[in-house]
């Protein structure tokens, strides 16, 4: 399994996004290492890593990373999680709190939304032409992310986001830290970011400047708030 280890010291394990891959964290790599053992491995299904042999729920990647930590033997680690990662921390960590001493999260995502009546009557429209034209309903309707994806991991997609992680997000009990760009569009701070602060005792959130990837956008803005944060404990 493809991952990236560096440094020495505590360790910090970093979980990148969807359709993304540990290298999306080169400049936090580079930063944190000074500092911890940095451990970014990429995710099944992304990166260099196998594909899984059948659609995988937020479960089975959560499932996954605990046997990862395990093989490690990696217990009070700091994680940090982009957007889908942080879909996978939060459920690991509500599943195994010992594995994390404090989180951070950045563009997370696990809210569902109340679904509008435009997208109730898309979703009915792609089901009936679905039955007759398959490949005109893949291309015209889904994200561009979506439409990318294999079969399997398209099904592994629909999965994901259909899987509110509230509760989950509500049992970690961690030291916690939200870092959102102010201008994210994929996962905004008024809708996500605002909402996992609820639901998270005693966590912090903090608005930078950037979008979906303020991490990679601002890497030095961003790598000295979170390094200030790990280094209050």
């Amino acid at each position: 399994m493809p991952c990236i280890t560096a440094g020495a010291g505590r360790q910090i394990v970093l979980l990148h996004g969807y359709l993304s891959r540990k290298e999306s964290f080169y400049y936090q790599i580079e930063f944190l290492s000074r500092y911890f053992r940095v451990i970014a491995p990429d995710l099944p299904g992304f990166g260099g890593s196998a594909e899984p042999e059948r659609p995988w729920s937020v479960g089975d990647y959560a499932d996954w990373f605990l046997d990862f930590l395990g093989e490690l033997k990696i217990s009070g680690a700091y994680v940090l999680a982009h957007s889908f990662g942080a879909r996978v921390a939060f459920k690991a960590i509500a599943a195994r709190p010992q594995i994390a001493s404090a989180l951070i999260v950045t563009g997370g995502a696990g809210i569902v939304k109340p679904r509008s009546k435009q997208y109730i009557r898309r979703v009915r429209a792609y089901r009936r032409i679905k039955k007759f034209f398959p490949r005109f309903a893949e291309k015209r309707f889904g994200s561009p992310e979506y439409r990318q994806l294999s079969p399997s991991m398209r099904e592994s997609y629909k999965k994901i986001v259909n899987e509110d992680l509230s509760g989950c997000a509500a049992a970690v009990k961690c030291k916690t830290y939200l870092l959102y760009g102010k201008d994210d569009a994929v996962t905004p701070v008024s809708e996500e970011g605002e909402t996992f602060h609820r639901l998270i005792a005693g966590s912090r959130l903090d608005v930078m400047e950037g979008g979906h990837f303020c991490f990679s956008e601002h890497p030095q803005e961003f790598n000295d708030k979170i390094l200030n944060f790990l280094m209050e404990e």
